[in-house]
């Protein structure tokens, strides 16, 4: 997910979408020229670790950013694959729209990835698209450097954001962003497909905050469709907020505001499947059908949600 922020409750549909990292300033010397987004939005210049607003090397301009009066529609890429030294290298890192894909250090074998927001994203008819590809041996961590905040759009179509994941034999991808905030207003569906090989491992968290503090949440659809070796892992479809009758009652989220799932799947699992864990009375470990296990939890806030997936860590120590 789009790591950005965005405006305070009360602020118009449509608003200028602004560069996550601090109030706003005025320009100086030497500053480069926001570009124009459809929308009302002002779209940052991408900004390297050191400052400066060139793209860094490996990361290509935004090729996949289509953008419309109902909004933007954008396609980020990234690929990795063994570097012959026993390390993983990024072969593809193609930023589009809202969604800027940067590369952090190295640790160890495994190349790590941060998606940074460089514009408030999903609103409303926003269509936003991510594929990861790992070829086999690869080891990758992905993360976002913020919480993605849904908000409401000039038009009333729902956003759309998805993700398609492909991991092969051997490889290892942990694929961690930070929570997705559903505001008031909004309206977005978002769809996560995972294809893995039989020998693939994965650590894959979503997290979802209903609302901001004093405020109801938008409507919010989630989907998660998982499959190993050709053969279905886990499917599964989440929907909260005012277009899901019973969403906030007792059978479903009893009040909490926070609610996420951690999946697991590790081939060691097959013969040395995990042992009980206590979480306590706000979430619960399944087995799907295969060598995996998932965590699903709910929560006051995201803070108390994190620390009870914090408690499993060990499951993907690798």
């Amino acid at each position: 997910m789009t790591g950005t922020t965005g405006p305070a409750p009360g602020t118009p549909a449509g608003a200028t979408r602004q560069r996550p990292g601090g109030p706003v300033r005025g320009p100086r010397a030497g500053d480069r020229p926001a570009a124009a987004a459809p929308g009302g939005r002002t779209a940052a210049a991408p900004a390297t670790p050191d400052g400066n607003t060139a793209t860094p090397p490996g990361t290509a301009p935004s090729p996949g950013t289509a953008p419309s009066a109902a909004g933007v529609t954008a396609a980020a890429r990234l690929t990795a694959a063994p570097d012959g030294r026993g390390g993983t290298a990024l072969t593809r890192l193609d930023s589009a729209g809202p969604l800027a894909l940067r590369r952090l250090a190295h640790r160890g074998p495994q190349a790590r990835v941060a998606l940074v927001g460089a514009m408030s994203a999903p609103l409303g008819g926003d269509r936003l698209s991510l594929t990861a590809e790992l070829a086999d041996g690869a080891r990758l961590r992905f993360t976002t450097v913020a919480a993605t905040l849904a908000l409401p759009g000039r038009t009333a179509a729902p956003a759309r954001y998805d993700t398609s994941l492909t991991v092969g034999e051997d490889a290892v991808l942990h694929w961690l962003p930070e929570p997705l905030i559903s505001a008031r207003g909004s309206d977005l569906r978002v769809r996560t497909r995972v294809e893995l090989a039989a020998t693939a491992r994965l650590a894959l968290r979503e997290e979802q905050v209903l609302g901001r503090a004093g405020e109801p949440p938008g409507d919010l659809t989630t989907r998660l469709t998982v499959h190993r070796a050709g053969r279905p892992l886990l499917d599964q479809e989440l929907r909260y907020g005012p277009g899901a009758p019973g969403w906030d009652g007792p059978a479903v989220l009893g009040g909490h505001r926070a609610v996420g799932q951690l999946l697991v799947v590790d081939p060691a699992f097959e013969d040395r499947p995990p042992g009980p864990v206590a979480l306590g009375g706000t979430a619960v470990v399944t087995r799907p059908a295969g060598p995996a296990v998932l965590v699903t939890a709910v929560a006051d806030d995201a803070l108390r949600l994190r620390a009870l997936f914090d408690h499993v860590s060990d499951l993907t120590a690798w």
